[in-house]
């Protein structure tokens, strides 16, 4: 069983073909997809899209991208639906949150304000965050050391070794897909090919970070498993070893996850 830890199906890419898509990937072998919100606004379409399948879960949070139109409003919205959510065996997470210094305009005041406030509603509920990570591991390590969340996942890592060994010894996992699939992406191949398996987890990020056999289109969860394959050919083990650690690890991560799979494997 494959676990789609950061699928944003939800996304109105999806809007056309969300059943046909979540029937391809289950034919595939993705029998988890988490789905985490961006925005306010679309909180009750990522709930609706995790509940459309059997295997679908989600998490709620404000995006850093999705700061600049974000009101300091929004916070007391999550943090009660995040609570409301509680008695959903399907929310598993606080997230998508965190910091972006690669996207130019972005107010890095206003995005740590965001990150931060939403750490202490994790904090607070005894949830795991999915974390953004992009140019700001180590901005996103300084304040995970005030606020000891129950650790989560580090979504799309590209960051050093020392860094990606801080993550994990606060309890992170740390997610990888299409971009382990192109050549060039050195950096990226290393970590998913040196950092220990128990560190791992699959993702797609679609409809974005589509593989090299998809570039430029749009990406959906059923291509993880090939990438998946990638992966174990770079670290020379069996896809069904692969396979069984990334979904323990999920689990490790997001601990309301393991009975969404079990009700789901059980129909």
């Amino acid at each position: 069983m494959w676990i789609d830890t950061h699928c944003h199906l939800d996304a109105g890419e999806f809007d056309d073909d969300r059943d046909a898509v979540v029937s391809a990937a289950e034919r595939a072998g993705v029998r988890g997809i988490v789905v985490p919100a961006v925005s306010r606004d679309n909180f009750g379409a990522a709930r609706d899209a995790a509940h459309r399948f059997a295997g679908g879960a989600f998490a709620l949070g404000i995006h850093p991208m999705y700061t600049p139109h974000a009101a300091e409003a929004d916070l007391a919205v999550l943090r009660d639906a995040a609570q409301a959510a509680l008695g959903d065996a399907r929310f598993v997470a606080i997230g998508e949150i965190g910091l972006d210094f690669f996207v130019e305009g972005l107010d890095a005041e206003r995005q740590h304000f965001f990150y931060v406030e939403q750490l202490k509603i994790a904090r607070e509920l005894d949830l795991p965050v999915i974390l953004h990570v992009r140019r700001s591991q180590d901005a996103l390590l300084k304040q995970l050391r005030r606020f000891d969340v129950r650790g989560g996942i580090a979504h799309a890592f590209n960051g050093s070794f020392q860094q990606a060994e801080a993550f994990i010894e606060r309890g992170f996992k740390l997610g990888f897909g299409g971009a382990l699939t192109f050549e060039r992406a050195l950096q990226i191949r290393r970590l998913a090919t040196q950092l220990p398996l128990d560190a791992l987890v699959m993702e797609t990020d679609a409809p974005d970070i589509p593989p090299a056999w998809r570039y430029k289109q749009r990406n959906d969860p059923g291509q993880l498993p090939r990438m998946a394959e990638i992966l174990a050919g770079l670290r020379g083990i069996e896809p069904e070893i692969l396979e069984a650690a990334t979904t323990q690890n999920a689990y490790a991560a997001l601990p309301r996850l393991r009975a969404v799979l079990a009700d789901a494997n059980a129909r």
